[in-house]
């Protein structure tokens, strides 16, 4: 379930709304009812693909329609999500110790799912639709959260003189310290 939340970017709400019939494993992708009742199409990456196959083998099956389900075989609630987020982070964070400093929420897998198309596509354009946002100001938030970006933009405007080197001060500017201290 982790995969598929990942690697689509879902909401929660769009993750436990899943239903079997929204899924096309043959063409590895998925149908999603999005905010305002807007659908879109997305393609599974392989392991989410293959995470999903192994769910739907051992979900077998159950009288709801949705994909994830809890133990008594009910759909997954909000709450039921983030329960089994905490429990995965707190896992992965014994193996990871760092890991345990960091915030994992639902909306941080979102926001890395983001972050992975923006950096594989370059176009917010493209980070729009795959998040299924009404409107690009909405995904222009991704932008600024990615720092390797921001040096490009930076290096690319900073005159070639000052770019990144070592700082060699001039006899002038040593002479006027010691002056002043």
């Amino acid at each position: 379930m982790l995969h598929v939340a990942v690697c689509a970017g879902l909401r929660v709400s769009e993750l436990t709304g899943l239903k079997v019939d929204d899924i096309d494993l043959p063409s590895m992708s998925i149908r999603v009812l999005g905010k305002g009742r807007r659908e879109r199409t997305l393609p599974l990456w392989k392991p989410a693909a293959a995470a999903l196959r192994a769910w739907l083998a051992i979900r077998g099956q159950v009288a709801t329609p949705e994909v994830f389900v809890n133990a008594r075989s009910e759909p997954l609630s909000r709450w039921g999500f983030a329960y089994l987020l905490r429990q995965h982070a707190a896992t992965a964070a014994r193996k990871q110790p760092g890991l345990a400093r960091k915030r994992v929420s639902p909306h941080v897998l979102r926001h890395t799912c983001a972050m992975v198309v923006l950096q594989a596509t370059g176009d917010i354009r493209k980070v729009s639709l795959w998040l299924g946002h009404a409107t690009l100001t909405t995904t222009e938030v991704y932008t600024r959260g990615d720092p390797t970006e921001k040096l490009d933009a930076m290096e690319a405007i900073v005159p070639p003189h000052l770019r990144r080197g070592v700082f060699q001060p001039t006899d002038q500017l040593i002479e006027l310290l010691r002056r002043t201290s």
